[in-house]
């Protein structure tokens, strides 16, 4: 007897909402964790702060440019790529100003 048999997703149909698993951070928690490493890139640690900055930011963004756009995510992408940029000019010109020349 095969009754039943093919119906069970009519009892529990599979959300369409959700496909993600939901045992990482949300958005809004990367894109304030995002900011804060941006801001606190500028005073320690730009190199390793900045770059987790700007992921933290695009992750929190749904890594993409479409749809809204929450203002902690970019306020971490933004400052997270000037915190890198500075460091790097920071480090290359720590480099070339120690007696090379």
């Amino acid at each position: 007897m095969m009754a039943g048999f093919g119906h069970a997703t009519r009892k529990h149909p599979r959300s369409r909402g959700r496909t993600w698993s939901r045992s990482g951070p949300d958005r809004a928690t990367l894109g304030i964790v995002g900011a804060v490493c941006a801001i606190a890139g500028f005073f320690v640690l730009g190199i390793i702060l900045g770059p987790m900055a700007i992921v933290c930011g695009w992750l929190a963004l749904g890594r993409s440019w479409a749809g809204a756009r929450p203002a902690p995510a970019l306020v971490a992408l933004i400052l997270g790529a000037i915190d890198t940029v500075l460091a790097l000019l920071w480090i290359s010109g720590a480099t070339t100003m120690n007696g090379v020349f």
